[in-house]
């Protein structure tokens, strides 16, 4: 390769990277970016307090139900046309939720837009997989976690900013994301290339989609989704809602495992967890979801309201839970892309944010600006340094042929986890201000607040110490030099010469 063929297609990889980055950080803005709009938002299209948490819990819902079916689509079909799918989808459900003029509308705008953005969450680190090799992927995986991180956190800024902008309004927390959507479609059918499998090395010469494994994981997802999304606000966590939607939920994934045993290519390939690497990173990645949404997503209504902030004003407080990530996602990615080494700033990073969490645990409505944004930058260091080497550590350890499916299994499970920790953990805000409010009289809002918000933290920090713990026993492995695009032919030619050696074996035993 000479040097200007060499810059040409590093160029065209960051060009790549590009495309993909902005579709990852509209995919996660899809979700915050409404947080601070609600009250605007509902009480314009008269809809009421069902209608504000369907809002949130349809996109919510559509995302984390389809990321495996995505995941399980990038190792069967072209992926850039997925991709560029997903795109196309969260144009569609942005204008339609940008233009609706009900909430009915509204809400299936939602579930179109969350379809689109559980393709993003699932494809863009499996495309770049394809394209880069895991001894190289550590320092663009620093800057996609940097993106995650900012997006769930800016997110509820850029919404408080169109709504407190006259000549914005609300409908821009949609149409903000669209020209970023077309840009990176455009972006991505320009520079993005995947070099193709030969055909006599391809592991699937016919494909065979799993309907009724797809059909029940949905099934059985959505419905616990909706049970931890609406119990404790639209009906009880000991209702008969509850134990409708336990049952249901519980039966369809029960039916769904010797379904998923069986089928030729399953929508979850069960095998992907035998790997010890896998396993655990499934379970830091729950854990970490149910630690990091559940605990952060309520600081914006902290700051609203323990300490009496504007919209806006919140957004920028947590701008060193950002910055501690946008950094500690890049030194991070680079430090490992240099040495190879990975699993030592998993462990920091989780011990991190496990400490965050903690520090956070002691705030009140009388906590000043500096400590509170070192407990944030604390955490936000730990989650930088943790979040995408989880999947770098993954995908590094299974077969190319399952990459897809492996990546999405922890992108799945951490939004999942992150239903679970805001539903409950939403819960227990919500107890725990009215018990302070009945003992104080109603007087002292900010206060109640303030201890409420505390406790979250300090219900989220047992669940980032077992994410540690999880992370302990990850044995570290070299990580690849080859893209997954070289390791599913390598993979391919390795099966078609066991093979060719098995048939060639009984062809000798047999009788003359």
């Amino acid at each position: 390769m000479t040097e200007e063929t060499g810059t040409r297609a590093r160029r065209q990889v960051l060009q790549t990277v590009s495309g993909l980055v902005v579709g990852l950080f509209v995919a996660v803005l899809a979700g915050t970016v409404v947080s601070n709009a609600l009250p605007r938002i509902t009480a314009d299209l008269g809809a009421g307090q069902s209608a504000y948490t369907w809002v949130i819990t349809a996109e919510l819902l559509a995302m984390t139900a389809t990321v495996p079916l995505w995941g399980k689509l990038s190792d069967l079909f072209d992926k850039k046309l997925l991709v560029q799918l997903s795109l196309v989808l969260y144009v569609i459900g942005s204008l339609l939720a940008g233009f609706s003029q009900n909430a009915e509308t509204l809400i299936f705008s939602r579930v179109v837009q969350g379809m689109g953005a559980g393709g993003l969450t699932a494809l863009t680190q499996v495309v770049l997989a394809a394209v880069i090799p895991p001894r190289e992927l550590g320092r663009y995986n620093g800057v996609f976690g940097a993106v995650l991180t900012t997006a769930t956190v800016a997110g509820p800024l850029i919404g408080g900013v169109m709504v407190d902008t006259s000549w914005l309004g609300w409908r821009w927390c949609f149409f903000f994301g669209v020209p970023f959507a077309l840009l990176a479609i455009a972006l991505l059918q320009r520079t993005l290339d995947l070099p193709r499998v030969p055909p006599h090395v391809r592991r699937r010469p016919e494909v065979k989609i799993d309907f009724l494994g797809a059909f029940l994981i949905v099934g059985g997802v959505s419905a616990l989704l909706i049970w931890v999304s609406l119990a404790g606000s639209s009906f009880g966590w000991l209702s008969w809602e509850t134990g409708a939607l336990t049952a249901t939920g519980t039966l369809l994934l029960a039916t769904a495992l010797p379904v998923e045993a069986r089928a030729p290519e399953p929508v979850v390939p069960l095998d992907i967890f035998r790997n010890r690497t896998v396993a655990l990173t499934t379970v830091a990645s729950l854990l970490v979801g149910v630690a990091l949404f559940g605990g952060t997503v309520f600081l914006s209504q902290f700051f609203q309201v323990a300490l009496v902030k504007s919209p806006t004003a919140a957004g920028l407080m947590s701008l060193p839970l950002v910055l501690g990530s946008l950094v500690a996602s890049t030194v991070t990615g680079r430090l490992v892309s240099a040495t190879g080494s990975w699993k030592r700033y998993l462990v920091a990073g989780a011990a991190l944010m496990t400490t965050g969490l903690a520090l956070l645990s002691t705030i009140d409505a009388t906590t000043s600006l500096v400590p509170l944004s070192l407990f944030m930058a604390v955490l936000g260091t730990g989650v930088g340094m943790l979040t995408q080497n989880l999947v770098l550590a993954a995908q590094n350890d299974v077969r190319a042929a399952d990459l897809g499916s492996a990546t999405s299994a922890l992108s799945f499970f951490r939004s999942m986890g992150g239903t679970i920790g805001t539903s409950v953990l939403g819960a227990l805000l919500a107890h725990r201000v009215t018990a302070e409010l009945a003992a104080s009289g109603g007087t002292r809002p900010e206060q109640a607040y303030g201890a409420a918000t505390a406790d979250l933290f300090r219900c989220a920090t047992p669940f980032a110490l077992l994410a540690l713990i999880a992370v302990l026993f990850l044995q570290e492995k070299p990580l690849k030099t080859t893209t997954s695009t070289q390791r599913l032919a390598e993979e391919g030619t390795e099966a078609a010469t066991t093979t060719a050696t098995a048939t060639a074996t009984l062809t000798k035993a047999e009788p003359m």
